[in-house]
């Protein structure tokens, strides 16, 4: 896997969705120090790109930091915790039982993802 210097962290994101694609675009303008790699994990080269199957990949949202790949609401909190507005965030989500329930909510939000991905398309948004 790529070197990358201590602080880093490899985000791999669902780009065909619009829901992800606005989160994404929000997420690139707060990280104001280049800290975040931003990998599509539904383009094309998805397979040389992915550290794990592309369809895996996209079901949950992946982060890498220091080698380790995390997922879910673990994931979220490590990229907020290189964002300095959502560090505070980040910082609480390493206390277990906001990450536990962080993770609770982002379970929830995966089960009504596809109906909020639909609303988007229909709109175009």
């Amino acid at each position: 896997m790529t070197t990358r210097r201590h602080g880093r962290i490899m985000v791999w994101h669902d780009g065909a969705c619009p829901l992800c694609q606005r989160e994404i675009a929000l997420m690139r303008r707060l990280d104001k120090n280049g800290a975040i790699t931003f990998i599509d994990a539904s383009a094309p080269d998805a397979p040389q790109t992915c550290p794990l199957d592309p369809a895996q990949m996209l079901e949950r949202f992946h982060a890498e930091v220091d080698g380790e790949m995390l997922t879910g609401a673990a994931a979220f909190a490590a990229m907020w915790r290189v964002l300095p507005l959502l560090r505070p965030l980040g910082l609480a989500a390493r206390n277990p039982l906001v990450l536990r329930w962080l993770e609770a909510l982002y379970v929830r939000f995966l089960r009504v993802r596809p109906r909020i991905q639909r609303f988007m398309r229909e709109r175009r948004w």
